[in-house]
């Protein structure tokens, strides 16, 4: 029952986010302010022609894209842990569907929040007019983030429950992220966004930080529940890359097929994004978990 009313709200905070990018991307066609800075209309012009806004706009796509697409692959893990008709699968997938459970709740739902909030910065002081209706995706949000369990509640989840017991269920998800897509290659595996620099950098932190949570949950529980939130949004940011890089491999064989061009281009453009804005964050997130944890609890408790 929690795990599809977590699964629900993450999936409510998607639905959200991709609502407040569509609400800012119609302003931003819309709103005209300033020339662009490299001179490509000689008057001031559509504030989508400027490069900030464009970063706001693609972060709120990639983010709103990589979290979907997250979903939809634990919705088949569910669907196949009910009615796959091997018993070992079976078993496999409800483990994946499990360990993506606080993923997509703590993920999605703090993903529709930053979302928001960049609508409500890409409408500038209009965002907070009632009539543009950005502001009411922002505190709609909010509460996703509270809803069926709080974020800390689905890090610790996914500390305690899903890494640290019995050697951790997200082993389940290594073989599935770390297995080539069907008919990768070597010349596939270089599309990757940086040759697939950022995938194995986000790889590696994720590693270091497992190894971490798991060693240090039993002999100095503060120190990995401190970096529990972190270790949470690393993990879904991983696993909503390599939903990115699947998502990658198959729009350029589309591509390559003529099949929807422009739909295929403008994924490409997104998942290249996703990498080069998103994903590359994880060795930071990976040293506020590993080396960051004294200093959570280093203030003592009166001088707060």
């Amino acid at each position: 029952m929690m795990n599809a009313a977590r699964f629900g709200v993450g999936v409510q905070g998607i639905a959200l986010a991709e609502r407040a990018y569509q609400h800012a991307v119609a302003y931003a066609r819309d709103r005209v302010q300033s020339r662009p800075v490299d001179g490509s209309l000689p008057a001031a012009g559509a504030i989508i022609h400027h490069p900030d806004v464009r970063r706001m706009l693609m972060t709120m796509r990639a983010h709103t894209e990589g979290c979907r697409a997250l979903a939809l692959v634990a919705a088949a893990a569910f669907d196949a842990a009910h009615a796959h008709p091997d018993a070992e699968v079976r078993k496999q997938n409800q483990a994946f569907y499990e360990f993506m459970v606080p993923l997509i709740k703590g993920l999605s739902t703090e993903m529709s929040l930053d979302v928001a909030s960049l609508g409500v910065q890409v409408h500038g002081g209009m965002g907070y007019i009632e009539e543009t209706g950005a502001a009411q995706y922002l505190r709609d949000a909010k509460i996703l983030t509270i809803y069926e369990g709080t974020t800390a509640i689905q890090a610790n989840d996914l500390v305690g429950r899903k890494t640290a017991r019995d050697g951790g269920p997200w082993r389940a998800a290594s073989p599935r992220r770390s297995r080539p897509p069907k008919g990768a290659g070597g010349p596939r595996q270089r599309r990757l966004p940086g040759d697939g620099a950022a995938p194995a950098a986000g790889r590696q932190a994720f590693v270091d930080a497992v190894d971490f949570i798991a060693g240090a949950s039993r002999s100095n529980p503060n120190a990995a529940y401190a970096g529990s939130v972190p270790y949470l949004m690393l993990a879904g940011n991983l696993m909503a890359g390599w939903q990115m890089a699947r998502a990658l491999i198959a729009a350029e064989d589309r591509l390559a097929e003529g099949v929807e061009v422009a739909f295929m281009q403008a994924k490409i453009a997104t998942c290249h994004f996703y990498a080069d804005h998103i994903l590359n964050k994880a060795p930071g997130l990976r040293d506020s978990i590993v080396d960051g944890a004294d200093a959570v609890t280093a203030l003592a408790l009166e001088s707060f």
